[in-house]
């Protein structure tokens, strides 16, 4: 099917780098077939993951079992936001999404003497300044602590911080992974995937049908949201929000983002919880405004779902509303624009994250284009870069 990303991807290499189009359409387009062989890799290594788990305590008495943090900074944290309830509910013990940010500032309150724990920590780069340096003092203050490294770049400080540690374990994604454009596409995506496969590091034979499902459920979204981004880019709006519950909080969050970096900040976003969007942030909503909701399976989060849509509906808050499924049904009039993969209602919830995200980052790449911008460095200022740049620590 002939989409608006393939066009894209169609262009010669010359107009590719001139627009800046070199890296972040085929980053986006190529996450299915990718998740796939970040799963091969990962089931290729169960038996050394599994024993790891088991030394680092998780398969101890539930009261025994390490405190989990899932560890990142910014597209790395909200890969945290958006598996810390599938771990939690696979694991059964405590798990906890901090970003490497508040743990470099308040690495005391977070740290606890004497608990028992495990750092899952996320990073494209392995470079960024925070996570190195919290990564670090980990390793020196607290060397009873176990950690997983999952990044896509095997030369970077953090992999070289863990190599050779038996408390340590990194998992390091295939380098086509390592997105090239400034926004993290498929780099986000597989990371997800590696959460998800920890989740089942026991029965991975239970999450290889569901991440295959996803894939699929991938490709046939692809160029339906692709056509979908592309015609509300063109639209006037200044704002976007984007809302989820559970699983899909995460999404929203890393959707957000998405559109605020490959904007340059021109088109101003919020994130919310389903319900909490209704206890004050819905303030900030105008009919310039662009809303997302990421609209749950489950009957009862999908309720709330529904009548959030139809609150802001009622009161004509927006111009337009996008219902992100997997299964569409039911949901005429609702929203302006329904968006789900023909595979309908074949995902559960807690595994939507890397497929529900796809559009978030196709709307972020069209507004960066309707925007002048070139979405590989979308930041004429040089506000943000590709790595986050270096700040001196205490």
């Amino acid at each position: 099917m002939n989409s608006s990303l393939s066009s894209l991807l169609q262009l010669p290499a010359e107009q590719k780098l001139e627009r800046g189009l070199l890296h972040t359409p085929g980053e986006i387009a190529q996450q299915p077939s990718s998740w796939i062989r970040t799963l091969e890799m990962l089931t290729s290594r169960a038996s050394e993951i599994q024993g790891f788990l088991a030394d680092a305590g998780l398969r101890r008495p539930f009261e025994q079992r390490p405190v989990v943090f899932l560890v990142g900074a910014g597209t790395s944290d909200y890969i945290g936001q958006s598996l810390h309830l599938l771990l939690r509910y696979c694991w059964h013990c405590e798990v906890i999404p901090v970003p490497s940010t508040s743990l470099l500032t308040d690495f005391g309150e977070y740290v606890l003497p004497g608990r028992p724990a495990l750092w899952i920590s996320f990073s494209r780069s392995g470079d960024s300044p925070e996570g190195v340096a919290v990564l670090e003092r980990a390793l020196e203050d607290r060397p009873d602590i176990f950690h997983i490294l999952v990044s896509c770049n095997a030369s970077g400080r953090m992999s070289q911080a863990v190599a050779g540690r038996s408390t340590c374990l990194a998992i390091v994604l295939d380098d086509s992974t390592n997105d090239r454009g400034l926004a993290m596409t498929s780099s986000f995506t597989n990371m997800v995937v590696s959460g998800q496969f920890l989740a089942h590091a026991w029965n991975p034979e239970v999450y290889a049908p569901i991440l295959r499902t996803l894939a699929a459920s991938g490709e046939s979204l692809l160029p339906t949201a692709a056509n979908l981004a592309s015609e509300i880019a063109e639209k006037e709006f200044f704002r976007a929000c984007f809302v989820g519950s559970g699983a899909q909080t995460g999404t929203a969050m890393e959707s957000a983002l998405k559109m605020l970096e490959l904007t340059a900040g021109r088109v101003l976003t919020m994130a919310q919880s389903t319900l909490g969007l209704r206890h004050g942030p819905m303030a900030a909503l105008n009919p310039s405004t662009l809303l997302v909701c990421l609209v749950s399976s489950d009957p009862r989060r999908r309720h709330y779902d529904l009548e959030l849509l139809r609150e802001i509906g009622s009161k004509s808050l927006v111009s337009t509303r996008v219902a992100v499924a997997a299964d569409p049904a039911n949901l005429a009039g609702y929203a302006e624009y329904v968006l789900a993969p023909e595979t309908r209602g074949a995902v559960p919830d807690l595994y939507r994250p890397p497929l529900d995200v796809i559009f978030g980052q196709l709307l972020g790449l069209f507004a960066s284009i309707h925007c002048g911008l070139k979405p590989d460095n979308p930041s004429p200022n040089g506000a943000i870069s590709r790595v986050v740049p270096g700040l001196q620590l205490r």
